[in-house]
């Protein structure tokens, strides 16, 4: 069970590790963003050798807030992240899939990432379930060649509670259409109210438990990483109870006896 570095914006990379040391996390997921600190492999190795706590999975800088992070060139800013993690002995690299304006990048995804994974052979590159946007009453995407990976087919994925809600998505359907390639899974739940929202899991509507009583049952074998939103907690001790509820609800599920034939 790895804690996303995300979870604890709007502190930065560092509170990550504190926390997951004082909540029994296995882990840290590394968001790489603005913070230097997410960037640094020497400062990030410190953080793990200090609290205990290993970092298992890089999350790539594909938020729109983070495209000039290492460099404008989304290629560049991918092999960096994987450089990161074969550094820092993670064994996944979080991907989203490209934006519609970046069409140089786009074009050649696939290609690309496959010519990427090897070179940095051991590490698995996840691409995650995204969603559409939905402002105004109007939706739009803006991924290619959409918000779905599966549509396209890839070696991993990262599968997105949070985006299923979204997206209006059956997270156990998208599960199997994952299927062996399912490599990592960001934990996190959401009403479907069409926005993405990052919640306590149980604290939505999505099949947070069920996906993680179905996991041994499908073969998985990867990390599972709390990516919740704590940005709105009034103090540290709230931020913390959210973060202990969620590793407690993973504990009990991923522990539980499934009731689904995967």
């Amino acid at each position: 069970m790895l804690l996303s570095s995300s979870s604890v914006f709007p502190e930065r990379t560092a509170a990550a590790f504190q926390l997951a040391a004082a909540l029994g996390y296995d882990g840290v997921e590394v968001m790489v963003w603005t913070d230097v600190v997410s960037q640094d492999p020497g400062a990030l190795r410190g953080l793990a050798d200090h609290y205990g706590v290993p970092v298992l999975s890089v999350h790539a800088p594909c938020l729109l807030v983070t495209q000039r992070v290492w460099s404008p060139d989304p290629w560049e800013r991918l092999r960096r992240a994987a450089e990161l993690a074969e550094t820092l002995g993670s064994p996944t690299v979080v991907v989203h899939p490209p934006f519609t304006w970046q069409r140089d990048y786009a074009r050649n995804f696939a290609e690309g990432l496959a010519t990427i994974e090897e070179q940095f052979g051991g590490l698995h590159f996840a691409v995650e379930n995204m969603y559409p946007v939905r402002m105004a009453g109007r939706q739009f995407v803006p991924y290619v060649p959409g918000w779905d990976p599966t549509d396209t087919g890839y070696t991993s994925y990262t599968l997105d509670l949070s985006h299923c809600a979204a997206s209006h998505t059956d997270a156990l359907a998208m599960a199997d259409r994952m299927g062996a390639g399912l490599a990592h899974v960001h934990l996190g739940d959401g009403t479907g109210e069409g926005r993405d929202e990052h919640l306590v899991p149980g604290r939505g509507g999505q099949p947070c438990a069920e996906l993680l009583r179905s996991l041994a049952g499908r073969g998985f074998t990867g990390s599972v990483a709390v990516e919740v939103t704590t940005r709105g907690a009034k103090s540290r001790a709230v931020r913390e109870a959210d973060l202990r509820e969620a590793l407690a609800f993973a504990r009990a599920n991923l522990t539980a006896p499934s009731p689904v034939d995967a």
